[in-house]
């Protein structure tokens, strides 16, 4: 396993990270969760991530039970959660990030993953109805309490996320360490584009979600959706519809044959991709099958395969490099 410093922190990561979302206490059980969790940290990995909305709290009940049984020495791993959705009734302030979640959603947290502290907390969402003060005042509190130790963002904009910094500048407070983005090879722009001068001016560090676009950058959607997999879960039509065009299925196809040409999967192809990029502090992880945890994790032996023929190969079949901004 390989380690990065969580953008301008003093926190190593893992280049590759597990996550919970769609699995823990909804896909897999809980003895299938554990192998999982037993098997990334036997190789490696060091940080697990989770969320309040991930299976309504569920998630982080298996995850707790999980590392409170396995008692693995609580500094030689990192657990995440994010706040703003919630994990039940939505009331007005049962969601968001005022004060109030945050602080609530965050207690409530550590009671389920039974925790005395959060190593990273992320606001999952921007949120318009709360003042950027009072936002970050929370989690600087949070900080102050010994209740979190990074606090950081998901899914904000490069305006959103330096306006929390400016707060943060004024005030004297702890800004955002790193921000959990959307990233594949079909999901570009915002991690290599619009984020290009946060990385250099506040040292954002970047947990991004998805490496293999909810399992379509692999080959088992080539010729039809397998019963049980992700595409196949009951609520996650809108997935399936947005994910499998027949336009992607052919750029697919073509990315496949190039894994094949290189001796390798798609799967590892497509995370290999992902963190040859040196501004993604860690690629977070997600399956339901041991074989397939196995697969990924060992991506990183792909990295010195990725020469620039190979890169040039691929942004053919892609065609979506993020236009530059000049400025």
């Amino acid at each position: 396993m390989e380690y990065r410093r969580l953008g301008n922190s003093g926190l190593q990561v893992s280049l590759l990270s597990f996550g919970s979302w769609l699995t823990f206490g909804n896909q897999i059980t809980d003895d299938v969760a554990e192998a999982l969790m037993i098997e990334a940290y036997d190789q490696g990995v060091n940080f697990f991530d989770n969320a309040e909305g991930y299976a309504d709290g569920k998630s982080e009940i298996v995850m707790g039970n999980i590392l409170k049984k396995l008692a693995w020495d609580r500094t030689s791993y990192i657990v995440s959660s994010k706040v703003f959705f919630g994990c039940g009734p939505k009331g007005p302030n049962q969601v968001g990030l005022s004060r109030k979640h945050i602080f609530e959603a965050c207690h409530a947290a550590l009671k389920r993953l039974q925790l005395d502290y959060l190593d990273l907390y992320f606001c999952h969402r921007p949120d318009k109805n709360t003042p950027m003060e009072e936002i970050v005042w929370s989690m600087n509190q949070l900080i102050q309490q010994g209740k979190i130790l990074y606090w950081g963002t998901s899914q904000w904009s490069a305006q959103e996320i330096m306006a929390a910094h400016m707060v943060a500048k004024e005030y004297r407070l702890i800004g955002p360490t790193m921000e959990q983005p959307h990233y594949n090879m079909f999901h570009r722009d915002r991690v290599e584009e619009e984020y290009k001068l946060i990385y250099k001016t506040v040292g954002l560090g970047t947990t991004i979600w998805s490496p293999l676009a909810s399992g379509t950058l692999t080959d088992k959607y080539l010729k039809e959706i397998p019963a049980g997999t992700r595409m196949d879960l009951p609520g996650e039509e809108w997935l399936k519809n947005r994910s499998l065009t027949q336009e992607k299925l052919n750029i697919i196809r073509q990315l496949n044959n190039v894994a094949l040409d290189m001796n390798t999967s798609l799967a590892k192809l497509a995370v290999a991709w992902c963190i040859q990029n040196k501004n993604v502090s860690t690629a977070i992880l997600g399956a339901s099958k041991i074989t397939q945890l196995k697969e990924t994790l060992s991506s990183i032996e792909l990295l010195p395969k990725m020469t620039a023929e190979v890169n040039s190969s691929l942004e053919e079949i892609l065609q979506n490099k993020p236009k530059e901004t000049k400025y």
